[in-house]
């Protein structure tokens, strides 16, 4: 067996366990047809919403099921909205974000390129759920991104790596398997806390003049351990704990980016604050 099927395959089958309640794939992608929602190449943003959104999906997830919520929710509220895959790995339908992040945030760069040519905005907006909160840093910080982006909205990003629990910290007791995560998917040791990738970005300051940063962090978050490590330093950035906002607000890494309003409606705000609106968990009726 291959040394990826090895590690994809029952992180797979508990996320598709996870997932039987969403929209099958076939489904889910015809909602990417033109007029239905988002990725309208002929979208036109307006005088309220000059920007177009890029929407960057997690490890593990793809340019559809992870923006079923999220995507709709702000293309209702006027905006163009537009969504990538990046990370695939060769033989691994599905489930991107797994590939090595520096090659994903090239993927991005691209991406973004081809929206701002499309619509003719001068910059984009970015919104990323876990890796992607985090892996965008590097296209602003590394390849020019801050010319092109006006901010970054990471929803329970891996900024600061993770310990999974403190799983991570078992790595070295396991002859071979730091050089298997890192040779099967790249993206995962990429995340962990202390890796040379996140040294790389993280050395110098978390931030880059004339973006501004969003984090929306979940106390339940059982991916991203600890929460904490997703919240940034530096100016023009705001640190938000969901709790603070919704104290009844269970969501964990997952359901936050899939599907939780009141990290939706924070979303909004941080895309256009001029008109930010209170949130609070009567924001799950907006």
């Amino acid at each position: 067996m291959l040394p990826w099927k090895r590690v994809i395959r029952p992180i797979a089958a508990l996320l598709l366990a996870a997932g039987l309640t969403l929209p099958t794939a076939a489904g889910a992608h015809a909602a990417t047809a033109p007029g239905s929602g988002w990725n309208d190449w002929s979208c036109e943003p307006s005088a309220a919403h000059p920007r177009p959104v890029v929407l960057v999906h997690g490890t593990f997830g793809n340019s559809v099921d992870n923006w079923l919520g999220l995507a709709p929710y702000l293309k209702h509220r006027g905006y163009c909205v537009f969504s990538l895959d990046y990370g695939q790995l060769p033989g691994v339908p599905l489930f991107h974000g797994l590939g090595p992040t520096e090659k994903s945030a090239e993927q991005l760069d691209a991406f973004v390129d081809e929206v701002l040519a499309a619509t003719g905005a001068a910059e984009a907006d970015l919104v990323g759920h876990s890796q992607g909160g985090m892996m965008p840093r590097h296209y602003l910080k590394f390849l020019g991104g801050a010319e092109e982006v006006n901010a970054l909205v990471g929803i329970a990003p891996s900024n600061h790596g993770t310990t999974l629990g403190g799983l991570t910290r078992l790595l070295p007791y396991f002859p071979g398997a730091e050089d298997l995560l890192s040779e099967a998917t790249p993206a995962l040791a990429d995340q962990v806390a202390g890796s040379d990738f996140l040294t790389r970005l993280n050395e110098g300051g978390d931030t880059v003049p004339g973006v501004r940063y969003t984090v929306i962090a979940t106390r339940y978050d059982e991916v991203v351990t600890p929460y904490r490590n997703g919240f940034l330093t530096g100016p023009d950035v705001r640190n938000v704990l969901l709790q603070d906002l919704c104290p009844l607000d269970l969501s964990e890494h997952l359901a936050i980016g899939l599907f939780d309003r009141v990290a939706f409606h924070e979303v909004a705000n941080a895309l256009d604050p001029a008109h930010a609106e209170p949130t609070t968990c009567a924001s799950v009726f907006d």
